[in-house]
């Protein structure tokens, strides 16, 4: 016959663990943040973002083709999808367009890199 498992009852009023210094992000934060994920979910656009993260200059859009090995039109979807999103700024200069990457979602962005980050790591 089967013994029943006796039920532990707390002993003390110990809290288990420490209190949350960051209360986190805001509600528009938090819907920023979610826009430049959604619009970095595809691995093009995540190369575009590296290339003009790490250029000095502004980037015209036909020489992304080529780093990228995408067609012109497939770029251009790519660079619509992040233009839309905010995560990259624009200027069109005759028949050319120059791409670079937005500070506001610079910003977010390496905030958002900072998060797993702990002190003394």
């Amino acid at each position: 016959m089967r013994q029943p498992v006796p039920v532990l009852e707390p002993t003390s009023a110990v809290a288990c663990c420490a209190p949350i210094a960051d209360p986190g992000l805001s509600d528009d934060e938090a819907v920023a943040t979610a826009e430049l994920f959604r619009a970095l979910g595809d691995p093009a656009r995540v190369r575009i973002l590296h290339i003009l993260a790490t250029q000095t200059d502004e980037v015209c859009g036909c020489d992304l083709e080529q780093p990228l090995g995408l067609s012109q039109p497939t770029v251009s979807f790519h660079l619509k999808k992040l233009a839309e999103a905010g995560v990259l700024d624009r200027e069109k200069r005759g028949v050319w367009v120059y791409y670079s990457l937005n500070h506001e979602a610079r910003r977010r962005l390496s905030d958002v890199l900072r998060l797993g980050r702990r002190k003394g790591l």
